[in-house]
């Protein structure tokens, strides 16, 4: 009777160990697959194998890694999940641009949007970091709203791999750059998104230069230190839109804690560390930031480092006043930035009847 207790109970911890919560294996490193692998039994070669089907093949199936034997393939199944996102909605511009939703398992939301520019052989993806965002920017429909949680490392890189697959059927080629510029911020989520920028450039993983990403912050100024100190390899956009603090503190919050003093010191500090490409983002809203004066603060701001100023036309949102500028002030503007040796951009918005253009993104 004793015997057959203990034999029962040894079978019933057994059960619990399978069917305890698993762990997602795709926030495993390698050698930590391979230390799960030889506790199970198994030889530690075979994580190299598991690991190339997580990155290099996107696969979110463990049966459907084919060099694996069916009993390894049981083993993972009873120990580990792979926490995948799948495709929701997808929505086509006229201009070419793909906005797509993705549900991730918890059934939360996120979206994606692939931009192609043909004639310049440039196929950009802007990725999310986070579900929703906290930073509450009065012209951006993200920012109105509530930060659910931070995006793994897992999916966002789903959101890249899913769109390169998408880039590849629709235009037959593949994505050719990555901007950090989607719904949260990624700052904010620093430590998952840096492990994301070391999947996607990974040799096991899309093999992406990193020089290809940019990563966009409404701006952390310490976070951005901790960049350069890390030494990465990505550029750097700030999403700047105002070029003096009582404008900037008026459409983002955020300026209050991280002023344009220390915005300019943590970025001057990035690019002599790093040498890596900076750029200003500036929407331009009509009768705020546009005037000739505003153009000559900008102008200042930009003569510490050599800088990229992207001029965004303002892309209406629900509830709010704002509006965008004319396209004379818009050219006033960017050649009075020129006329002082400003390197300037003027970017036309792409997918905006789908709400897929800058600070449209809102799970519409």
């Amino acid at each position: 009777m004793i015997y057959l207790i203990v034999v029962n109970n040894i079978a019933f911890l057994q059960n619990m160990e399978i069917h305890a919560d698993p762990i997602d294996i795709r926030t495993l490193t390698l050698e930590e697959i391979e230390s799960h692998l030889i506790n199970l039994g198994e030889a530690k070669f075979r994580a190299k194998q598991i690991y190339e089907w997580l990155w290099q093949k996107g696969c979110q199936d463990f049966d459907q890694m084919t060099n694996l034997s069916k009993s390894l393939r049981n083993k993972l199944i009873n120990h580990f999940v792979i926490r995948g996102i799948r495709e929701d909605i997808v929505q086509h511009s006229w201009d070419g641009t793909i906005k797509t939703r993705f549900r991730l398992h918890d059934d939360l939301l996120i979206e994606s949007v692939l931009i192609p520019v043909a004639q310049n052989n440039r196929y950009t993806v802007c990725v999310s970091s986070q579900v929703g965002c906290s930073l509450s920017c009065k012209f951006c429909a993200t920012g109105q709203m509530k930060r659910m949680r931070n995006l793994t490392p897992g999916e966002i890189y789903d959101q890249v791999s899913l769109v390169n697959d998408q880039c590849l059927q629709k235009f037959d080629h593949p994505l050719t750059n990555i901007v950090y510029m989607g719904m949260g911020e990624p700052l904010l989520n620093y430590r998952n998104v840096m492990k994301s920028i070391d999947l996607i450039s990974s040799p096991l993983g899309m093999e992406m230069s990193a020089r290809r990403i940019t990563l966009s912050t409404a701006g952390i100024s310490k976070m951005i230190k901790k960049l350069a100190d890390d030494n990465s390899k990505v550029n750097l956009a700030l999403s700047l839109h105002a070029a003096d603090d009582t404008k900037r503190n008026e459409i983002m919050p955020i300026n209050e804690q991280n002023t344009l003093d220390t915005l300019i010191e943590a970025i001057k500090y990035y690019y002599i560390k790093t040498k890596n490409k900076v750029s200003f983002e500036y929407i331009t809203f009509k009768g705020f930031n546009d005037s000739v004066e505003d153009a000559k603060r900008l102008v200042r701001l930009c003569k510490h480092f050599p800088v990229l100023v992207n001029i965004i036309e303002y892309n209406p949102i629900a509830g709010v006043t704002y509006e965008k500028s004319d396209s004379m002030t818009i050219d006033s503007f960017a050649s009075h930035l020129r006329n002082n040796g400003i390197m300037v951009t003027v970017r036309k918005s792409r997918g905006k009847d789908i709400d897929a253009a800058c600070g449209q993104l809102a799970n519409k």
